[in-house]
């Protein structure tokens, strides 16, 4: 993106709030038209007092008038900086809202293509960044053009070859901020980049100390912080430098434009009059001060502006993923589902160069419970990422009593579906909340009940609040009691079809007794897809299934399977167990 698609994009964010735009140039126009007057002022009572005998009652109202200025400029400097910080992170609100809703929309084939890390930066960082240099730019934005076009009209009046002087050397601070500003952007770009790199590789170290600890990896992960916060800073250190060179070069300039006046200004001046007033250059020289000042500010922001402009540009990337396709004007809502589910020569790969499921078939009707086992990598995982959608096939169908999956809502096919994952998710709130995420209507004696059948009300009991503890990195709950709360929601949410993907592959033996149990309680009348490494766990399937390379090697009950001692079955049964 150029940098000026970029600035008409964020226009938009702004555009909503016009109103506080509106007062902040007002606000503005009156501080600028304070300040230049006031320099006006300053002039004509320089004069006063470059005369022999100085008449300090005439410099009384010119003292009341500066005292006035002053209090004005000084408020409207404050509300100024007040509403440009209120519009600019604002506007920058808007921005983070609309991602983060963009986001949420996407398919979870769109997140393997961000770091996780990487994303959170572009949230936090990049916005952040933005903000600040908005609220400087804005800052300086509305008060300096009413004093630029003020500035120049009283230049004009004073004298207009002194203005000649100002408006040569202007252009000049306008052509070293652009020079220095393309030749340091694509540094910033960089700089935000591994700064994002820098932020996964920090969360990833900190979630995953224990494991870190366990193989002995500090000073690997040290390494590989290292080297990029060495980069971090080569990278940084040019960015930084050449965007340093703006504001001395606009300085040196308008050091010229100072000289300028004095000099040719003065020369000029005197040829033509005979005299020169020196409240006239005075207030000249404050002029040109001011005239250049919102210039000089501008350049020196330029490090936040081309920061600002990166973070923009990454935000807009993510935000331009294309989001999950919608449902298309044809499609049901399936309201009652038996829970019957086929695949039909399904094909899918999560490249174009890996085929990861090969004309995969599989007929299951309503109630029956499947057992799906493989190595790891064989497709179980992805079985059930195709069945709710979360990819699309590539050739072949699914269907859910007998409707092919894209026909159906995707809120109604995945509310179909009840999951019980390896890895428990909570997130910061009580343990009621938690239970009854997709069912808040759910009463008491229900959410106690679905407690009891997991076999998780016995410990909920013991906590300090029981079901109104609060959830967070204060309350020790051990892995095995955080899936024993996953295990009670899918009880309360009661799915037609459910999904156990090593479901109790957390929980101690005695327990996971219990939770069995629990489970063929639920699963009766249910269609239900478990995924096991832990065959100790699925010999009352219906059907066993053993993928590999992404299709059915093998199928049959336990016992079917069990008799057969050339089957994998056989041997990774007896592999765990002898």
């Amino acid at each position: 993106m150029s940098s000026m698609t970029i600035i008409k994009r964020f226009w938009q964010y702004i555009k909503p709030f016009r109103l506080v735009m509106l007062l902040s140039l007002i606000a503005g126009t009156i501080g600028g038209a304070a300040t230049v007057y006031l320099t006006y002022l300053t002039g004509r009572a320089i004069d006063k007092m470059h005369v022999q005998h100085v008449m300090f009652g005439t410099l009384i109202p010119l003292l009341s008038w500066f005292v006035l200025l002053i209090i004005i400029t000084t408020f409207t400097q404050w509300l100024v900086q007040k509403l440009s910080y209120q519009l600019s992170y604002q506007s920058v609100a808007l921005i983070r809202q609309e991602a983060i809703q963009h986001l949420n929309q996407l398919s979870v084939r769109d997140f393997d293509q961000f770091n996780h890390g990487d994303i959170i930066s572009r949230f936090t960082n990049d916005l952040d960044n933005v903000s600040v240099a908005c609220q400087q730019l804005f800052t300086t934005l509305f008060t300096g053009i009413t004093t630029v076009v003020m500035a120049l009209a009283f230049m004009l009046y004073l004298s207009i070859p002194l203005t000649l002087v100002i408006l040569v050397t202007t252009p000049l601070v306008f052509l070293f901020t652009y020079i220095v500003a393309q030749r340091g952007q694509h540094y910033f770009k960089e700089q935000q980049e591994i700064l994002g790199e820098l932020s996964s590789l920090s969360d990833e170290a900190i979630h995953e100390q224990e494991i870190i600890q366990l193989f002995a990896q500090q000073e690997n992960v040290q390494n590989k912080f290292t080297a990029l916060n060495q980069s971090l800073y080569q990278v940084g250190q040019k960015a930084q430098f050449i965007s340093s060179l703006t504001n001395p070069l606009s300085r040196f300039v308008d050091h010229l434009a100072y000289a300028g006046i004095g000099l040719i200004g003065g020369l000029i001046l005197y040829k033509a009059s005979g005299s020169v007033p020196v409240g006239l250059i005075s207030s000249f020289t404050l002029y040109s001060s001011q005239f250049s000042k919102p210039f000089i500010e501008i350049s020196g922001i330029t490090t936040q502006i081309q920061t600002a402009l990166a973070g923009l540009e990454r935000i807009f990337t993510l935000m331009d993923q294309p989001s999950e396709a919608p449902d298309s004007p044809e499609v049901i809502t399936l309201t009652h589902p038996r829970g019957k589910i086929d695949f039909n020569h399904v094909t899918f790969g999560y490249t174009p160069e890996k085929t990861v499921i090969h004309q995969f078939d599989l007929h299951i009707q309503p109630g029956q419970t499947i057992a799906i086992i493989g190595k790891t990598g064989a497709g179980k995982s992805t079985l059930i990422n195709l069945l709710l959608r979360f990819y699309e096939v590539d050739s072949g169908s699914i269907c859910i009593d007998d409707y092919p999956i894209q026909q159906i809502t995707r809120s109604s096919l995945r509310s179909t579906f009840g999951m019980v994952l390896q890895e428990t998710w909570l997130f910061h709130g009580t343990i009621r909340e938690n239970l009854l995420l997709d069912q808040p209507q759910t009463s008491d004696e229900e959410m106690i009940a679905a407690a009891k059948m997991a076999n998780a009300h016995s410990f909920i009991q013991r906590l300090p609040k029981q079901y109104d503890t609060i959830i967070d990195e204060n309350t020790s709950l051990s892995e095995g009691e955080k899936q024993l709360l996953a295990i009670a929601r899918t009880f309360i949410s009661n799915p037609k079809i459910l999904i156990l993907d090593e479901a109790t592959s957390s929980l101690d033996t005695l327990t996971e007794q219990h939770v069995q149990e629990a489970f063929l309680r639920l699963m009766e009348g249910r269609t239900s897809l478990v995924i096991a490494h832990r065959l100790s766990t699925i010999q009352r399937s219906d059907c066993i299934l053993v993928v590999e390379d992404g299709a059915i090697i093998e199928q049959g009950t336990h016992d079917e399977l069990i008799q057969q001692p050339q089957s994998h079955y056989y041997h990774l049964y007896h592999s765990q167990f002898h």
